[in-house]
């Protein structure tokens, strides 16, 4: 069997963990240049951002997430509840 097809749980939630941090380390980047103006600043804040969110308080990482999911998918049935009126 070709060492590609073996799906070992640990290496797939490593693999997923890696990729959602590269996905936040270029949301923030993109971000972060925008905001601060200089792309070496935008590249630092990113970097210590990523850190801080997956090293060393990692259950905040899913919080943009469901707020993704909650935005995107259930939006239509947001905007039929009227809370300010």
């Amino acid at each position: 069997m070709l060492p590609i097809l073996q799906l070992n749980p640990a290496t797939v939630w490593s693999d997923l963990w890696t990729v959602l941090a590269l996905f936040y380390l270029v949301w923030i980047f993109g971000w972060a240049k925008k905001a601060l103006g200089s792309a070496k600043l935008a590249i630092l804040f990113a970097v210590i951002v990523v850190y801080l969110a997956f090293f060393l308080h990692p259950d905040l990482v899913w919080i943009p997430i469901v707020l993704f999911v909650v935005a995107n998918f259930f939006s239509p049935m947001l905007e039929k509840i009227d809370v300010f009126k």
